[in-house]
């Protein structure tokens, strides 16, 4: 994984909790915590922040990272505007994930293997997302999501249909956004 995203988390968990937490769970799960944007580290690193995250907030992982996509949309928003700009809906920011966003975050952070989405966008009311990365880190993209519909001054309701940690292909989402 890029450290980008632990760049992310820190800075989430620094801004709303504190920096002594973030060191607290850097110390609970071993790790030095010397993460470099254009490095890559182990994607168990992230597993752990996270386990020791749930066990110290007595949340499920689950929710951790979805507070943690939430949490990091304001910052990709502050570190990436020219992502934003252009877009005044989170559905119209979210259809360009796979065609402008990630190939800019591959030139960015050479190595990364971002995620992949499709979107089913038969129903104006409702974008249907599916979601596919070996790192099955679900919840995080449907913390994005919501981060993304605040931005956009939305609510993002989202009731998952399919989840790869159910055995199922890919994870898949069905988004209805509301202002």
């Amino acid at each position: 994984m890029k450290g980008i995203v632990f760049n992310l988390l820190e800075e989430a968990v620094s801004t709303e909790l504190g920096e002594a937490t973030w060191d607290r769970l850097l110390d609970d799960a071993g790790l030095d915590g010397a993460y470099t944007s254009l490095g890559s580290y182990d994607d168990a690193e992230i597993f752990r922040l996270v386990g020791v995250a749930s066990a110290a907030l007595d949340l499920p992982p689950q929710d951790v990272l979805r507070w943690f996509g939430r949490s990091a949309m304001p910052i990709l928003v502050r570190r990436f505007p020219a992502f934003f700009a252009g877009h005044d809906s989170a559905r119209s920011f979210l259809l360009t994930l796979n065609n402008l966003i990630h190939p800019e975050v591959r030139k960015l952070y050479p190595g990364a293997a971002p995620p992949v989405f499709d979107f089913d966008t038969s129903s104006s009311d409702e974008l249907v997302i599916g979601y596919n990365s070996q790192r099955k880190l679900c919840a995080l993209a449907e913390g994005f999501m919501q981060g993304a519909a605040a931005y956009f001054g939305e609510h993002a309701a989202i009731h998952q249909s399919q989840c790869m940690h159910e055995h199922a292909d890919k994870c898949v989402f069905h988004v209805r956004f509301a202002k």
